[in-house]
């Protein structure tokens, strides 16, 4: 299962982990990527197993490690059976988790029970809220993006009757809440607040509520598929507002689904954009990412390489236990490469966003304002 990855990525990959200790001891450590491969989180899930994958087959000097791959799909059920089985077959020392909420809020408990870590990139606040000391999230949790995505609409573009369309799934009411608490804290009231379940197909009665409640900006909280469908069918009905959407937007994989000409006038809130950004090592990323795979990386992706490297990290500086890994993680800072991790105490482990925007020229969008610290930890 093992590649070669080029040599500008182990540069750089080098330079992320030039503090880190050699192994003490070359025995191989097993890692199991659990993550949602099938299903309406298929995009999502996809990127997060890629960036694990890269991570797990170029491992920091002196550590061999050993990985399974398993499809949890959208069940929590399937999501808890897959974690059970890698528990009693591999007997892994961390689990790439599902970015699904749900997922998470379903296995956290039996992690727990194991004391084995759970690294996602799921963005549900709540994962992180119920006291289990086990989930790492390398992305930032809804109380930074939805922060970040409210504000630019509101700041940066002059939103005073937005209008928001979520998921019913968890993750769309996580960030429905967070959605509606900053904009209350910026004295703005939703004139909608629309819920649409994932296996709707037409979005357009609810565009045309947003359109009758006199809505002069769109906030979409809303899956890969279905923020796709949101921004192609407010298009095609002329809705004509700006459209702030969740992080599922900046996904090349879900700009591939709408038209270049679509995409003006879009924006969304994400951790990280590889493809955008000008930095050497995240462009060795993308570039390795590209040949290993034969698509374009995202947030998810590289989120979930950079908590993989972490894991790794720790496993070159000794910690040979899944207990040892995290306690590891939750003391010590991690230079990736979206940004700096560092625990905030509960397992939040990213605390910066940025605001990406299209054209309609193209589908690689434009880094238009980072957020640091959004959440003040540092």
């Amino acid at each position: 299962m093992r590649r070669h990855l080029p040599a500008l990525l182990l540069t750089a990959a080098a330079a992320v982990a030039a503090t880190v200790p050699t192994a003490r001891a070359a025995e191989p450590v097993a890692v199991s990527v659990l993550v949602p491969i099938t299903g309406f989180l298929a995009l999502e899930g996809t990127a997060q197993r890629n960036g694990a994958v890269l991570a797990l087959e170029n491992p920091p000097a002196g550590v061999t490690v050993t990985y399974d791959v398993a499809d949890t799909a959208t069940s929590p059920e399937v999501a808890v059976t897959a974690l059970q089985r890698a528990l009693d077959r591999d007997r892994p020392l961390a689990i790439a988790a599902p970015i699904f909420g749900t997922q998470m809020l379903a296995m956290a408990p039996l992690a727990a029970r194991a004391g084995v870590p759970l690294v996602t990139v799921s963005g549900t606040a709540s994962i992180t809220e119920l006291g289990h000391d086990v989930v790492f999230r390398f992305f930032p949790t809804d109380a930074v993006v939805k922060v970040a995505q409210a504000r630019y609409a509101v700041e940066e573009l002059g939103a005073r009757r937005p209008a928001i369309l979520y998921q019913t799934t968890a993750y769309g009411q996580s960030g429905r809440e967070h959605l509606v608490r900053t904009l209350t804290q910026l004295g703005v009231t939703p004139v909608l607040e629309e819920a649409i379940d994932t296996g709707i197909k037409d979005i357009v009665p609810a565009l045309e509520r947003a359109r009758a409640a006199g809505a002069d900006s769109l906030l979409l909280q809303l899956h890969s598929g279905p923020t796709a469908l949101a921004v192609r069918q407010a298009h095609g009905i002329g809705l004509g507002v700006p459209i702030v959407a969740g992080s599922a937007m900046h996904q090349p994989t879900t700009a591939a689904l709408v038209e270049p000409v679509q995409l003006e006038g879009v924006c969304a809130e994400t951790a990280s954009s590889p493809i955008s950004d000008p930095a050497p090592a995240v462009v060795a990323f993308t570039k390795a990412y590209r040949e290993r795979f034969g698509v374009e990386p995202d947030a998810f992706a590289l989120g979930q390489y950079d908590g993989i490297r972490a894991v790794l990290a720790a496993v070159a500086d000794g910690a040979r236990t899944p207990q040892a890994v995290r306690a590891w993680l939750a003391d010590r800072r991690h230079p990736g490469l979206a940004m700096t991790y560092v625990s905030d105490g509960t397992g939040n482990m990213a605390h910066d966003a940025v605001i990406v925007c299209y054209d309609g020229n193209g589908r690689v969008p434009t880094i238009k304002k980072r957020y640091d610290s959004v959440d003040g930890v540092k």
